[in-house]
Protein backbone atom coordinates (compact mmCIF):
# COMPACT_ATOMS: atom_id res chain seq x y z
CA UNK A 1 0.00 0.00 0.00
CA UNK A 2 1.29 3.32 -0.60
CA UNK A 3 1.57 5.98 1.76
CA UNK A 4 -0.61 9.02 2.17
CA UNK A 5 0.04 12.83 1.78
CA UNK A 6 0.31 14.10 5.31
CA UNK A 7 -2.97 16.05 5.12
CA UNK A 8 -4.63 12.59 4.26
CA UNK A 9 -2.96 10.88 6.55
CA UNK A 10 -4.49 13.27 9.40
CA UNK A 11 -7.52 13.23 8.39
CA UNK A 12 -7.76 9.62 8.01
CA UNK A 13 -6.21 9.27 11.99
CA UNK A 14 -9.18 11.98 13.41
CA UNK A 15 -11.38 9.24 11.40
CA UNK A 16 -9.82 6.54 13.44
CA UNK A 17 -10.17 8.65 16.60
CA UNK A 18 -13.95 9.55 15.78
CA UNK A 19 -14.92 6.24 14.89
CA UNK A 20 -13.45 4.74 18.57
CA UNK A 21 -14.51 7.47 20.43
CA UNK A 22 -17.87 6.91 19.26
CA UNK A 23 -18.11 2.94 19.63
CA UNK A 24 -18.27 3.38 23.44
CA UNK A 25 -21.58 5.10 23.30
CA UNK A 26 -22.60 2.63 20.94
CA UNK A 27 -21.46 -0.31 22.80
CA UNK A 28 -23.03 0.74 25.85
CA UNK A 29 -26.20 0.86 23.73
CA UNK A 30 -25.62 -2.32 22.43
CA UNK A 31 -25.53 -4.12 25.71
CA UNK A 32 -28.60 -2.46 26.71
CA UNK A 33 -30.48 -5.34 24.33
CA UNK A 34 -28.10 -7.67 23.94
CA UNK A 35 -26.07 -10.08 26.66
CA UNK A 36 -22.52 -8.47 26.13
CA UNK A 37 -21.05 -11.96 24.85
CA UNK A 38 -23.59 -12.19 22.48
CA UNK A 39 -23.19 -8.06 21.72
CA UNK A 40 -19.13 -8.76 21.05
CA UNK A 41 -19.56 -12.10 19.17
CA UNK A 42 -22.00 -10.44 16.43
CA UNK A 43 -19.99 -7.33 16.21
CA UNK A 44 -17.35 -9.38 15.59
CA UNK A 45 -18.85 -11.48 12.73
CA UNK A 46 -19.49 -8.38 10.88
CA UNK A 47 -16.41 -7.20 11.19
CA UNK A 48 -14.92 -10.95 9.90
CA UNK A 49 -17.30 -10.19 7.11
CA UNK A 50 -16.47 -6.63 6.03
CA UNK A 51 -12.57 -7.74 6.45
CA UNK A 52 -12.81 -10.07 4.04
CA UNK A 53 -14.25 -8.41 1.63
CA UNK A 54 -11.87 -5.24 2.59
CA UNK A 55 -8.86 -7.54 2.55
CA UNK A 56 -9.55 -9.63 -0.69
CA UNK A 57 -10.12 -6.68 -2.85
CA UNK A 58 -6.79 -4.85 -1.44
CA UNK A 59 -5.14 -8.16 -2.33
CA UNK A 60 -4.07 -8.52 1.56
CA UNK A 61 -5.55 -12.24 2.34
CA UNK A 62 -2.79 -13.96 2.85
CA UNK A 63 -1.79 -18.06 5.01
CA UNK A 64 -0.01 -16.44 7.81
CA UNK A 65 3.17 -18.20 8.69
CA UNK A 66 3.58 -20.48 11.95
CA UNK A 67 5.85 -17.97 13.09
CA UNK A 68 3.03 -15.13 13.40
CA UNK A 69 0.32 -17.44 15.23
CA UNK A 70 1.65 -16.22 18.64
CA UNK A 71 0.65 -12.76 17.73
CA UNK A 72 -2.18 -13.86 16.27
CA UNK A 73 -3.63 -15.95 19.37
CA UNK A 74 -2.22 -13.15 21.77
CA UNK A 75 -4.26 -9.96 19.79
CA UNK A 76 -7.33 -12.85 19.69
CA UNK A 77 -7.61 -13.42 22.85
CA UNK A 78 -6.42 -10.90 25.07
CA UNK A 79 -8.00 -7.65 23.07
CA UNK A 80 -10.70 -8.36 20.90
CA UNK A 81 -11.97 -11.45 23.37
CA UNK A 82 -11.11 -10.53 26.78
CA UNK A 83 -11.18 -6.83 26.20
CA UNK A 84 -14.45 -6.83 24.48
CA UNK A 85 -16.26 -9.04 26.39
CA UNK A 86 -14.93 -6.98 29.85
CA UNK A 87 -15.56 -3.81 28.40
CA UNK A 88 -19.40 -4.74 27.23
CA UNK A 89 -19.86 -6.27 30.29
CA UNK A 90 -18.47 -3.25 32.27
CA UNK A 91 -20.71 -0.61 30.23
CA UNK A 92 -23.85 -2.46 31.23
CA UNK A 93 -23.38 -0.65 34.29
CA UNK A 94 -20.82 2.09 34.44
CA UNK A 95 -21.23 5.16 32.37
CA UNK A 96 -19.71 5.53 28.71
CA UNK A 97 -17.80 8.15 29.31
CA UNK A 98 -16.44 7.04 32.48
CA UNK A 99 -15.86 4.05 30.84
CA UNK A 100 -13.83 5.43 28.26
CA UNK A 101 -11.92 6.91 30.57
CA UNK A 102 -10.78 4.20 32.80
CA UNK A 103 -10.44 2.04 29.37
CA UNK A 104 -7.65 4.39 27.80
CA UNK A 105 -5.77 4.05 30.73
CA UNK A 106 -3.83 1.21 29.04
CA UNK A 107 -0.47 2.98 27.95
CA UNK A 108 -0.25 3.75 31.98
CA UNK A 109 -0.57 0.01 32.52
CA UNK A 110 1.88 -0.46 29.81
CA UNK A 111 4.48 2.19 31.36
CA UNK A 112 4.34 0.35 34.33
CA UNK A 113 4.03 -3.27 33.43
CA UNK A 114 6.83 -2.94 30.62
CA UNK A 115 9.88 -2.79 32.89
CA UNK A 116 9.08 -5.44 35.05
CA UNK A 117 9.29 -8.28 31.77
CA UNK A 118 12.75 -6.77 31.11
CA UNK A 119 11.25 -4.87 27.78
CA UNK A 120 11.39 -1.84 28.45
CA UNK A 121 13.02 1.31 30.54
CA UNK A 122 11.13 3.10 33.32
CA UNK A 123 12.34 6.78 32.97
CA UNK A 124 11.33 9.69 34.81
CA UNK A 125 8.90 11.18 32.38
CA UNK A 126 7.37 7.90 32.08
CA UNK A 127 7.29 7.20 35.96
CA UNK A 128 6.21 11.06 35.93
CA UNK A 129 3.22 10.38 33.47
CA UNK A 130 2.17 6.91 34.88
CA UNK A 131 1.68 8.68 38.14
CA UNK A 132 -0.04 11.43 37.06
CA UNK A 133 -2.52 9.28 35.09
CA UNK A 134 -2.89 7.06 38.18
CA UNK A 135 -3.80 10.02 40.14
CA UNK A 136 -6.91 10.83 37.21
CA UNK A 137 -7.57 6.98 38.06
CA UNK A 138 -8.00 7.75 41.69
CA UNK A 139 -9.82 11.03 40.79
CA UNK A 140 -12.94 9.26 38.71
CA UNK A 141 -12.82 6.89 41.23
CA UNK A 142 -14.02 8.56 44.19
CA UNK A 143 -17.11 8.15 45.87
CA UNK A 144 -18.20 11.78 44.87
CA UNK A 145 -18.01 10.45 41.40
CA UNK A 146 -18.63 6.58 41.02
CA UNK A 147 -21.35 5.04 43.38
CA UNK A 148 -19.55 2.87 45.75
CA UNK A 149 -23.41 1.71 47.87
CA UNK A 150 -23.80 0.34 44.21
CA UNK A 151 -21.68 -3.50 43.68
CA UNK A 152 -22.39 -3.55 40.30
CA UNK A 153 -21.10 -0.07 39.67
CA UNK A 154 -17.88 -1.15 41.30
CA UNK A 155 -18.13 -4.14 39.28
CA UNK A 156 -18.68 -2.40 36.31
CA UNK A 157 -15.54 -0.03 36.80
CA UNK A 158 -13.39 -3.04 37.76
CA UNK A 159 -14.35 -4.92 34.55
CA UNK A 160 -13.13 -1.77 32.62
CA UNK A 161 -9.73 -1.92 34.65
CA UNK A 162 -9.29 -5.28 33.78
CA UNK A 163 -9.77 -4.89 30.58
CA UNK A 164 -7.66 -1.61 29.87
CA UNK A 165 -4.80 -4.50 31.54
CA UNK A 166 -5.21 -7.21 29.24
CA UNK A 167 -5.40 -4.33 26.61
CA UNK A 168 -1.96 -3.83 27.94
CA UNK A 169 -0.48 -7.50 28.87
CA UNK A 170 -1.24 -7.50 24.69
CA UNK A 171 0.84 -4.23 23.40
CA UNK A 172 3.52 -5.92 25.74
CA UNK A 173 3.80 -8.57 23.98
CA UNK A 174 3.32 -7.39 20.60
CA UNK A 175 6.31 -5.33 20.88
CA UNK A 176 8.32 -8.62 21.37
CA UNK A 177 7.02 -10.05 18.45
CA UNK A 178 8.94 -10.45 15.32
CA UNK A 179 6.17 -10.11 12.51
CA UNK A 180 6.17 -11.90 9.27
CA UNK A 181 3.08 -10.65 7.92
CA UNK A 182 1.79 -6.87 7.97
CA UNK A 183 -0.56 -6.43 11.23
CA UNK A 184 -3.52 -5.64 8.50
CA UNK A 185 -2.59 -9.24 6.96
CA UNK A 186 -3.29 -10.96 10.20
CA UNK A 187 -5.95 -8.90 11.18
CA UNK A 188 -8.43 -11.23 9.58
CA UNK A 189 -7.27 -14.34 11.21
CA UNK A 190 -7.04 -12.39 14.49
CA UNK A 191 -11.03 -11.39 14.15
CA UNK A 192 -12.10 -15.09 13.01
CA UNK A 193 -10.24 -16.66 16.00
CA UNK A 194 -11.90 -14.21 18.60
CA UNK A 195 -15.36 -14.92 16.29
CA UNK A 196 -15.16 -18.27 17.22
CA UNK A 197 -14.01 -17.89 20.64
CA UNK A 198 -16.89 -15.39 21.60
CA UNK A 199 -19.67 -17.34 19.45
CA UNK A 200 -18.98 -20.91 21.67
CA UNK A 201 -18.48 -18.58 24.76
CA UNK A 202 -21.73 -16.96 24.30
CA UNK A 203 -23.59 -20.05 23.19
CA UNK A 204 -22.30 -21.80 26.24
CA UNK A 205 -23.15 -19.17 28.82
CA UNK A 206 -26.13 -17.71 27.50
CA UNK A 207 -27.48 -20.37 25.00
CA UNK A 208 -28.68 -18.84 21.79
CA UNK A 209 -29.41 -15.37 21.23
CA UNK A 210 -33.17 -13.99 21.72
CA UNK A 211 -32.42 -10.58 20.15
CA UNK A 212 -35.84 -8.33 19.10
CA UNK A 213 -34.72 -6.68 15.72
CA UNK A 214 -34.75 -3.25 14.66
CA UNK A 215 -33.12 -0.92 12.56
CA UNK A 216 -31.65 0.84 15.89
CA UNK A 217 -30.33 -2.43 17.01
CA UNK A 218 -29.13 -3.28 13.21
CA UNK A 219 -27.46 0.39 12.42
CA UNK A 220 -25.75 0.06 15.96
CA UNK A 221 -23.83 -3.25 15.04
CA UNK A 222 -22.84 -2.10 11.75
CA UNK A 223 -21.43 0.73 12.98
CA UNK A 224 -19.80 -0.74 15.63
CA UNK A 225 -18.12 -4.22 13.59
CA UNK A 226 -17.74 -1.90 9.91
CA UNK A 227 -16.72 1.70 11.15
CA UNK A 228 -16.04 1.06 14.83
CA UNK A 229 -13.61 -1.96 13.66
CA UNK A 230 -13.21 -2.43 10.54
CA UNK A 231 -12.63 1.27 8.86
CA UNK A 232 -10.65 1.64 11.98
CA UNK A 233 -8.11 -0.66 12.08
CA UNK A 234 -7.54 -0.45 7.89
CA UNK A 235 -7.45 3.29 8.44
CA UNK A 236 -5.06 3.04 11.38
CA UNK A 237 -2.81 0.86 9.03
CA UNK A 238 -2.92 3.54 6.28
CA UNK A 239 -1.80 5.91 9.34
CA UNK A 240 0.85 4.04 10.54
CA UNK A 241 2.54 3.71 6.85
CA UNK A 242 1.99 7.68 6.63
CA UNK A 243 2.75 9.35 9.99
CA UNK A 244 5.01 9.08 12.66
CA UNK A 245 4.50 6.99 15.63
CA UNK A 246 4.72 9.77 17.97
CA UNK A 247 2.03 11.51 16.59
CA UNK A 248 -0.32 8.42 16.09
CA UNK A 249 0.51 7.91 19.90
CA UNK A 250 -0.40 11.25 21.31
CA UNK A 251 -2.94 11.46 18.74
CA UNK A 252 -4.80 8.91 20.45
CA UNK A 253 -5.00 10.31 24.16
CA UNK A 254 -7.97 12.23 21.92
CA UNK A 255 -9.98 9.37 22.03
CA UNK A 256 -11.43 9.38 25.30
CA UNK A 257 -12.25 13.08 24.73
CA UNK A 258 -14.34 12.33 21.66
CA UNK A 259 -16.07 9.34 23.84
CA UNK A 260 -16.85 11.77 26.78
CA UNK A 261 -18.11 14.12 23.86
CA UNK A 262 -20.08 11.50 22.35
CA UNK A 263 -21.99 10.48 25.53
CA UNK A 264 -22.81 13.86 26.35
CA UNK A 265 -24.45 14.15 22.59
CA UNK A 266 -25.84 10.88 21.94
CA UNK A 267 -26.57 9.37 25.49
CA UNK A 268 -27.02 12.75 27.46
CA UNK A 269 -24.61 11.60 30.03
CA UNK A 270 -23.28 14.43 32.02
CA UNK A 271 -19.52 16.04 32.20
CA UNK A 272 -18.98 16.26 35.96
CA UNK A 273 -15.75 18.28 37.40
CA UNK A 274 -14.32 14.37 38.40
CA UNK A 275 -15.04 13.44 34.99
CA UNK A 276 -13.32 16.64 33.13
CA UNK A 277 -10.05 16.14 35.61
CA UNK A 278 -9.76 12.55 35.65
CA UNK A 279 -9.90 12.66 31.81
CA UNK A 280 -7.15 16.13 31.61
CA UNK A 281 -4.91 13.99 34.33
CA UNK A 282 -5.09 10.64 32.55
CA UNK A 283 -4.56 12.01 28.87
CA UNK A 284 -1.94 14.25 30.86
CA UNK A 285 0.16 11.29 31.87
CA UNK A 286 -0.48 8.97 28.58
CA UNK A 287 1.00 12.21 26.50
CA UNK A 288 4.20 12.54 29.22
CA UNK A 289 4.69 8.81 29.30
CA UNK A 290 4.16 8.67 25.98
CA UNK A 291 6.80 12.09 24.93
CA UNK A 292 9.33 10.13 27.56
CA UNK A 293 9.31 6.61 25.70
CA UNK A 294 9.72 7.97 22.23
CA UNK A 295 12.92 10.56 23.39
CA UNK A 296 14.40 7.19 25.16
CA UNK A 297 14.52 5.23 21.59
CA UNK A 298 15.47 8.19 19.87
CA UNK A 299 18.73 8.62 22.26
CA UNK A 300 19.33 4.95 22.29
CA UNK A 301 19.12 5.22 18.39
CA UNK A 302 21.50 7.76 18.02
CA UNK A 303 24.23 6.25 20.69
CA UNK A 304 23.82 3.13 17.95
Amino acid sequence: MNTLSPRAAIGLFLIVVLAWGVNWSVTKQLVQFVPPLWSAAIRSWIALAGLFVLLGLSNNLVIPERRDLPVILSVALLHMTLFSILVASGLRFLPASKGIVLGYTTPLWVALAAPLFGKDTLTAPKLAGALLGLIGLAVILNPSSIDWTNPNVLLGAGMVILAAISWAANIIYIRAHRWIGSPLQLLLWQVLVATIVLSVGATAVDGLPHVEWSWRLVLLFLYSGLVGTVLAYWAMSMVNKSISALTTSLGTTGTPLVGIASAAILLGEPIDASLAVAAALIVSGIGLATLGDRLLRSQATARG
